[in-house]
């Protein structure tokens, strides 16, 4: 039996849509040690300041924080190590090709665990946004706001 099997863990990047504009999506599945997989279905991680890279036709996972579990004594893990990611090598190659233009990156968003207990990362390509497509995203974000309140107003 896995334990928290049925609990909801969405582990965010929220400025990943304020700061990129994202383009494709992946889900891919992490390589992690019995310490980090507890943790991470206890919420303790985040994706503040994480990244990912190709490298050797792998992707990896750079500066994810995951913090250590309390009862994993000499076990336990380096909290921000470098994690290898599984995705396919035809998802790779797309990938590979994609961010070798100028302006793209692999940015995770959302670290979640799927119905079989395994904790899976969506990772988007982006492309960074300029300071004023930032304004232009928080006004139309604040505008559906606006829209959203008139709605529940009137009903």
């Amino acid at each position: 039996m896995i334990p928290n099997k049925g609990a909801s863990i969405n582990i965010k990047n929220k400025r990943a849509e304020h700061d990129y504009l994202l383009l494709d999506k992946y889900t891919a599945g992490i390589v992690l040690t019995g310490t980090e997989i507890k943790s991470i279905r206890q919420g303790k991680a985040s994706l503040v300041d994480t990244y990912c890279y190709v490298i050797n036709g792998e992707v990896w996972l750079k500066n994810m924080y995951v913090a250590q579990y309390k009862q994993g004594s000499y076990n336990n893990h380096i909290e921000r190590r470098d994690r290898k990611l599984l995705l396919t090598k035809k998802e790779i190659r797309k990938i590979q090709q994609t961010v070798k233009s100028p302006g793209f990156s692999i940015i995770p968003v959302l670290i979640f665990i799927d119905e079989k207990g395994l904790a899976k990362v969506d990772i988007h390509i982006a492309r960074g946004k300029r300071e004023y497509d930032k304004r232009e995203t928080l006004k139309e974000k604040e505008d559906r706001r606006a829209i959203d309140r008139q709605f529940k107003k009137d009903f």
